[in-house]
C-alpha cells in the first residue's frame, strides 16, 4: 500500500499524486463535516501531496475556527482531501479518490472524537472501531 499513487475527483478534473507512508494512518471522525461526508481519511504529511490536473477546480471550505482547509471539487462536488485542523503540516486525503483503493479495504478503522478535537482538549479519543466484515467472495 505504501508507496506513490494518483488520485482524483469522481469526474477526473482534479488530480493529483501522493507518497503514502509504509504504514499509513487511517480514521474516520465524529465532526460535524466529517459526520456528513462519511469518508474514511489516509494522513500524509503535506510534502506527500501534489495536485497534478485541477487545482483551480478546487473550493475551499472553512467552518469553526477556519483552521481546518476542506477541499471540493467545484464540478462534482467530491472532497478528495483537507488540510487537519490537528496539524496544518498534514493533509486527511479521502481514502476513496486515491485510485484503487477503497474504504473496505481496511477491516477496522478508529472513529477520533473530533467534536470534543484535541486541539481543544488537550486529548486525543478514539471513541470506537468501524469495522467491515466481507460476507461474500
Amino acid at each position: 500500500m505504501s508507496g506513490r499513487r494518483e488520485g482524483g475527483c469522481h469526474c477526473g478534473t482534479v488530480r493529483f499524486m501522493v507518497n503514502l507512508p509504509a504504514e499509513p494512518r487511517v480514521r474516520r471522525c465524529n465532526c460535524s463535516i466529517c459526520t456528513m461526508k462519511g469518508v474514511v481519511m489516509l494522513d500524509v504529511l503535506r510534502s506527500a501531496l501534489n495536485i497534478t490536473h485541477g487545482e483551480s477546480a478546487l473550493t475551499l471550505y472553512t467552518f469553526g475556527t477556519g483552521e481546518a482547509k476542506h477541499r471540493f471539487c467545484a464540478k462534482c462536488g467530491i472532497h478528495p482531501f483537507h488540510q487537519t485542523r490537528s496539524d496544518p503540516d498534514r493533509w486527511g486525503i479521502n481514502v476513496a479518490c486515491i485510485d484503487g483503493m477503497t474504504i473496505y479495504d481496511f477491516s477496522e478503522v478508529p472513529v477520533f472524537d473530533g467534536r470534543n478535537h484535541p486541539v481543544d482538549t488537550g486529548k486525543s479519543v478514539v471513541l470506537g472501531t468501524m469495522r467491515y466484515e466481507r460476507f461474500v467472495d
